[in-house]
């Protein structure tokens, strides 16, 4: 059977003899396998060199991607360093004070070590420059007065602001200013607008208002004209609203009664305009401004402007082109972390107040201080906030990491009523108190820390990190009032000396009006001295007190005879409108 089967699976040849078997299909089949084969080989010898085609290509992609994006890091680098030096060289820099005596004053820090920060911002209406030489009424080269006094107060927690004005013609008492050489640059006068300070130098100007508030001035910004019409172009308009048609023939502002965006020239008309608005003095124009400023603060925040690297370009250029500051400022770097300081701060914490003046009894149309004024300086002096309440957790989410929550300065304005006696209100034994050290004496925490221990309250009452304090106080939070009054009526602490915190436990600051004994020390009539807390409603009464969070007003529209037109005479912007139409409007 096998013999038969390898026969038939044999073939003949020519010869009678046999072949070997062969695959089925035959020779045929044999030959097109071979040719499939050669053509797989060829393929894969194309695909192979195709392959290595394509991975030089790659890796020449490569290599431009990765020397491209070097490239782009170096220009990158290379713009930032250019740009960093160009906007350093924009900024000028002057003396922060050049009183004849004293000095710009100093911080004090909160019980975590944090300062509140006081920058003066000056607007200068000097024209020392082409530019400015075409902005706003005046004569080229004039000026070199103070057109604008705003003192910015950020707190020392960083959770509130204050922006108060300080009216250009206040009449107040000017000190004596010298240069860096020991030369007299300014000459002190008794009785004269505080706007005048600036021609000795925006020193001089700290100097003025260090004098006026006793407030610690930590820094300050002077701006020119071209600075408000490049920053409002910067941030693509500032939106105002006036209430009434407007038309000031001295700052040539024209608006027409509701809302506009400001830009430019328009932009600076309406802060400068004076006459225009309220009564037409300057209170009127620092309404304005407040409602000016809040607007770009609101803008800034909404528009994106903070997170958009060519807008902030743009921002940092025009501002620091305008700006001349104190050495503690000079430098983008510092500027950029004041900046930072300040964008920690809600727009509902940041309140505009204009400080309190009457009229001038020797020329009405000048100004003094007012009733209210040093209360409102004395909430800015103890770091009070001027809106709301304290921010509830603003200690313990802004302290550092090593502080025990304990107890800030005291922000509350309320003045605390009478300390009742000490068997009133929760038990002492559960009352903790945190003890620091403001006087610089060794070992005063620990004795005030034995004392209270023995009077029955709590053993876990300690000491805290020394701070510096000049007025002893009681700080407390929110709902442990009666226990911070029972520690003030042990220790003989005056009631003026409990106060709000904004920490989580009861804390006790020892100042340097009380370096010894564990009894704050009586006057010598017996009595407790009391140095009563400034009254927040005092503060603000009468301040034209708003925050940058509200939308609501508009630019109130003087309706008094303002506004002088050639061959008219005097009348109300309102009237001056409608006899000026072929004025066009400053913006649509």
């Amino acid at each position: 059977m096998r013999g038969q089967a390898g026969t038939a699976q044999s073939a003949e040849d020519g010869s009678g003899g046999t072949v070997p078997p062969q695959r089925p299909g035959g020779r045929a089949e044999a030959r097109r396998q071979a040719r499939s084969r050669a053509g797989r080989r060829e393929a894969a010898r194309q695909q192979g060199q195709q392959g290595r085609r394509g991975r030089r290509r790659m890796r020449r992609w490569q290599k431009v991607l990765v020397y491209g994006t070097a490239g782009v890091v170096v220009l990158t680098v290379a713009a930032g360093g250019y740009v960093y030096y160009r906007l350093n060289a924009n900024i000028k820099e002057a003396p922060l004070f050049m009183g004849e005596e004293g000095d710009a004053g100093h911080e004090t820090p909160d019980a975590f070590g944090r300062t509140p920060i006081n920058v003066l911002v000056i607007g200068s209406d000097t024209r020392d420059n082409p530019e400015d030489c075409n902005l706003g009424a005046g004569t080229c080269g004039s000026g070199a007065n103070a057109d604008v006094n705003l003192l910015l107060h950020v707190s020392a927690d960083r959770t509130n602001a204050t922006v108060m004005s300080i009216p250009r013609d206040l009449r107040t008492e000017l000190p004596g200013c010298k240069d860096e050489s020991g030369k007299q640059v300014f000459k002190p006068q008794k009785h004269a607008m505080i706007n005048s300070s600036l021609q000795g130098g925006p020193g001089c100007t700290v100097a003025a208002v260090r004098k006026l508030t006793d407030l610690p001035i930590d820094h300050f910004v002077q701006v020119d004209f071209g600075g408000v019409i490049k920053m409002s172009d910067a941030v693509g308009g500032v939106p105002v609203c006036v209430d009434n048609n407007i038309y000031d023939p001295r700052s040539h502002l024209k608006l027409s009664k509701g809302e506009h965006t400001l830009q430019g020239m328009a932009a600076l008309q309406f802060v400068r305009t004076r006459y225009g608005f309220g009564d037409g003095t300057d209170i009127g124009r620092a309404s304005a401004q407040h409602l000016f400023l809040s607007s770009m603060i609101r803008q800034l925040k909404s528009a994106g402007t903070l997170t958009n690297p060519a807008e902030m370009l743009s921002l940092a250029n025009a501002a620091t082109s305008a700006l001349t500051v104190d050495p503690g400022l000079k430098g983008i770097t510092k500027l950029v972390g004041l900046g930072d300081d300040i964008s920690k701060v809600p727009t509902e914490r940041i309140t505009f107040t204009t400080m309190q003046v009457v009229p001038d009894p020797a020329d009405t149309n000048r100004r003094v201080i007012g009733p209210g004024a040093a209360e409102l300086f004395r909430m800015i002096k103890d770091d009070r906030p001027l809106t709301g309440d304290p921010a509830p957790d603003a200690a313990a989410s802004t302290a550092p990491a090593s502080s025990a929550p304990v107890a800030t300065a005291p922000v509350s304005s309320a003045p605390v009523s009478s300390a009742p006696p000490a068997a009133s209100g929760p038990a002492r034994s559960g009352i903790t108190v945190v003890v620091r050290n403001g006087t610089g004496i060794t070992g005063r925490a620990g004795a005030l820390v034995d004392k209270l221990r023995q009077d029955g309250f709590a053993k876990n009452t300690t000491t805290g990190q020394g701070v510096t304090a000049d007025h002893s106080a009681v700080t407390y939070p929110a709902g442990k009032e009666a226990a911070a009054q029972q520690v003030a009526a042990d220790l003989g602490l005056p009631a003026s000396a409990v106060r709000a915190g904004q920490g989580s436990s009861i804390e006790l600051l020892i100042g340097t009006d009380w370096t010894t004994g564990t009894s704050y020390p009586a006057t010598a009539g017996g009595a407790a001295p009391e140095t009563p807390a400034p009254d927040r409603s005092t503060a603000l009464k009468n301040a034209d007190a708003r925050t940058a969070d509200d939308t609501s007003g508009c630019a109130e529209v003087s309706h008094d005879a303002t506004a002088p037109l050639p061959g008219l005479g005097a009348m109300s912007p309102i009237k001056a409108y409608d006899n000026s139409k072929d004025v066009p409007n400053s913006a649509p």
